[in-house]
């Protein structure tokens, strides 16, 4: 008997994870080779039957994918349908954070319907929906991802994004391309080639508080893992591979729209907006430059920023990045923000 006796056999995993979790485990107790012993007939037992209840587990949640395809492939108009399709779609939704379940999704033709039927149908709730389901079968998913931008799902979820009278699909359209996006450089480039920079920055400049800090909170990150599309001189040497777009943000006027971001009034949303503004200066000579322009009047708001905030813990990070923003652009020394 192993050791640990009759305790250690009751922790025995009832689901796939835990199975796994007992091989791996098993498998990392030494590096001396095993004592091997016949198998137990209680526990070969045991084992067949885990096994069982994983695999049928996973073949009904496939079942469960069938059926709400089903349900969403029917032609009929009735409105007492739509409740049964935001169902189906909230199903498929739960059922696709696994991963396995979402390559699955597509392999049944399920984002093709989806994407051709929901994505610009009348029902706003359809709408968010969908958007909802392509994000989270997308969020880091390479078969997948590769799959919805092959069905040509970016420019529409970009038009969702910048133009939709729903808030709630706006907003789902933005997770969905943001999880495009992401670690995806096919995704990357299709978002840049249908000026998906200028739709961020309508995003963050909208009445949508959620919206605003979603889309500043996106373009940080793309700054930050993606620096070659600031412009042509901005750190293109580090990812040989990828083309560069010349002057893509410098062209658009994203430093002069940034900072007119956070003229506005004081709001939680601005940490993010200087978050992407000193993403976008880092190693970036010409949106230093742009900084320094004298009617942007930045110099002088960063330290207003800096006086206003003083000593209040919640504002830690707006402070940090007004005083990296001093620092890199004016040459301010540190003393300008919080007493350390």
């Amino acid at each position: 008997m192993a050791e640990g006796g009759p305790e250690r056999n009751r922790q025995h995993p009832n689901n796939l994870q835990g199975l796994l979790r007992l091989a791996v485990e098993a498998g990392s107790v030494g590096d001396t080779a095993p004592e091997l012993h016949p198998m137990t007939e209680d526990r070969r037992q045991w084992l067949q039957e885990a096994l069982s209840d994983a695999f049928n587990g996973q073949l009904d949640e496939v079942k469960q994918i069938k059926d709400c395809l089903q349900i969403l492939d029917t032609s009929d108009d009735d409105t007492s349908e739509e409740g049964r399709r935001w169902n189906a779609l909230d199903t498929v939704s739960d059922l696709c954070e696994n991963l396995d379940n979402a390559r699955d999704f597509c392999k049944l033709a399920g984002m093709q319907l989806v994407v051709t039927n929901f994505l610009e149908c009348p029902d706003p709730e359809l709408r968010w929906r969908t958007a909802h389901l392509i994000g989270t079968c997308s969020q880091n998913n390479p078969f997948v991802q590769e799959h919805v931008l092959s069905l040509g799902a970016m420019p529409k979820l970009l038009d969702l994004l910048n133009s939709d009278n729903s808030e709630m699909v706006r907003i789902k359209a933005l997770f969905a391309v943001s999880c495009l996006v992401r670690e995806q450089e096919a995704g990357l480039l299709e978002f840049v080639e249908h000026d998906g920079f200028s739709v961020l920055m309508r995003a963050m400049q909208s009445g949508i508080e959620k919206l605003k800090v979603k889309a500043a909170f996106l373009l940080q990150n793309l700054l930050i893992s993606s620096p070659e599309h600031k412009g042509a001189d901005s750190c293109s040497d580090t990812v040989p591979h990828r083309p560069v777009v010349p002057n893509v943000l410098c062209s658009m006027g994203m430093v002069q729209q940034l900072v007119s971001l956070i003229q506005t009034e004081h709001d939680a949303f601005h940490e993010h907006v200087l978050g992407a503004l000193c993403s976008l200066v880092t190693n970036f000579p010409r949106g230093v430059k742009q900084c320094q322009e004298p009617e942007l009047c930045l110099e002088e708001i960063l330290i207003e920023r800096l006086r206003l905030l003083k000593d209040q813990e919640e504002f830690q990070e707006e402070l940090e990045f007004c005083e990296q923003l001093l620092r890199t652009c004016f040459s301010q020394p540190e003393e300008n923000g919080m007493d350390r």
